[in-house]
């Protein structure tokens, strides 16, 4: 079960990362994230955040495979303990996808977040 949940929250989190990555090269979908404050394109200052937003997205993934030793297997310590920041940051997403404004990021972005959540938790106490 541990290593069925750590390949799905690997698989979910590289397609927020597609998607982060599709916002920071000029992909028209800003309602369909931060809230949908910038429909359409991302300004710059945002496109440059959606880089460090996809920085931290692979260093969650990578504490979540490195947890059943998929990969870096020499982080096995640091990931018995950063995995429970790691849901808790999939919790923080999952309260903002779920609150906010934007319908159409609610609607693909909360369910998710929750199977990030799940599949991080599942994780964290296997």
């Amino acid at each position: 079960m541990i290593l069925v949940s750590a390949i799905l929250f690997s698989i979910l989190i590289f397609i927020v990362i597609l998607f982060q990555a599709a916002l920071a090269l000029g992909a028209p979908w800003g309602e369909y994230a931060m809230g949908g404050k910038f429909p359409g394109k991302f300004p710059p200052q945002m496109r440059v955040a959606c880089i460090f937003q996809i920085v931290i997205l692979i260093f969650l993934g990578l504490i979540v495979l490195s947890k059943v030793e998929l990969l870096l297997s020499s982080w096995s310590s640091f990931a018995k303990v950063a995995i429970w920041f790691v849901v808790a940051f999939s919790a923080v997403s999952t309260v903002l996808n779920t609150i906010t404004k934007s319908v159409p990021e609610r609607r693909i972005w909360a369910p998710v977040s929750v199977l990030l959540l799940l599949t991080s938790l599942i994780t964290a106490v296997s």
